[in-house]
């Protein structure tokens, strides 16, 4: 096993135990307003109604259950970790949904889905290379691939602080961990506090999400962020590069919230 295939298998772990201890989905976090948040400007939230989709990395269900909200007539939901039994268990085992337990490289090659969604996973997989070919080779011509992963831009004094620490945290044990993010939540909700107020780095982000969030769901987006092995921040061209190495044509890029990208592309042949 070489060292992005130990890497990915540890993140993989990481995420099982992190969606098994974190189950519920409510409220804003949980809403079709915010995947229109996610995935507009750049496909309008109103084209997923009636469409086969399938979403990679679908941990807890959260997005599974916002694309049904959102009309989709058939969700195909991918998730590789331990978490796959709360995701059996958060999203209605109907004929609208097809559950795999498999990494997204493993997404079947049906070539006949109109969406393949994929939200706040492909840069915590260290070669992504894979999961978009087997995206493209799912969706029919004409089908749409829609990525959102982090950005490098606009985080730049977010990182200065934060990669050092993930050094220490991603090695914490879970009881751990937890304790830190309770330590630390104070300083984030001040930190919110004065972004109402006062132009601050990530205050889009902060005003625009984070505000919108119950203590509890802040506290989880601290640990989604200090827990994972890995996690790659993306400049803009290589947010570009990773959906057009792929073979997806007519890419569009999004700078969402001015600290991460939202990116689509088509499958223009069979």
């Amino acid at each position: 096993m070489n060292s992005n295939d130990e890497l990915k298998q540890r993140t993989i772990h990481d995420f099982g135990e992190q969606w098994t201890q974190y189950r519920k989905n409510e409220g804003y976090y949980a809403s079709a307003g915010l995947l229109a948040d996610i995935i507009e400007p750049l496909l309008p939230i109103a084209d997923i109604g009636g469409k086969r989709v399938a979403e990679i990395g679908s941990g807890t269900g959260r997005i599974v259950n916002m694309l049904l909200d959102a009309g989709a007539k058939h969700v195909v939901a991918v998730e590789p970790s331990a978490a796959f039994e709360v995701l059996r268990q958060n999203v209605s085992e109907s004929g609208s949904v097809t559950m795999l337990n498999v990494p997204g490289d493993m997404l079947p090659a049906s070539g006949d889905l109109d969406f393949v969604f994929s939200i706040g996973v492909l840069h915590h997989i260290p070669d992504p290379a894979p999961v978009l070919r087997a995206a493209y080779h799912a969706l029919k011509p004409g089908g749409t691939m829609l990525a959102w992963i982090y950005g490098r831009e606009g985080n730049e004094a977010y990182l200065a602080i934060s990669e050092p620490l993930r050094i220490v945290t991603r090695r914490l044990p879970h009881v751990m961990l937890v304790a830190l993010v309770w330590g630390l939540y104070p300083v984030l909700a001040a930190y919110i506090g004065l972004a109402k107020h006062l132009r601050v780095p990530l205050s889009r982000y902060l005003n625009g999400f984070l505000a919108k969030l119950s203590p509890a769901q802040r506290r989880l987006v601290m640990y989604d962020q200090l827990n994972p092995a890995y996690a790659k921040y993306y400049t803009r061209e290589e947010a570009r590069s990773l959906l057009e190495d792929a073979g997806f044509s007519n890419v569009r890029i999004h700078h969402r919230h001015g600290y991460s990208w939202t990116v689509v592309g088509e499958k223009l042949n069979g």
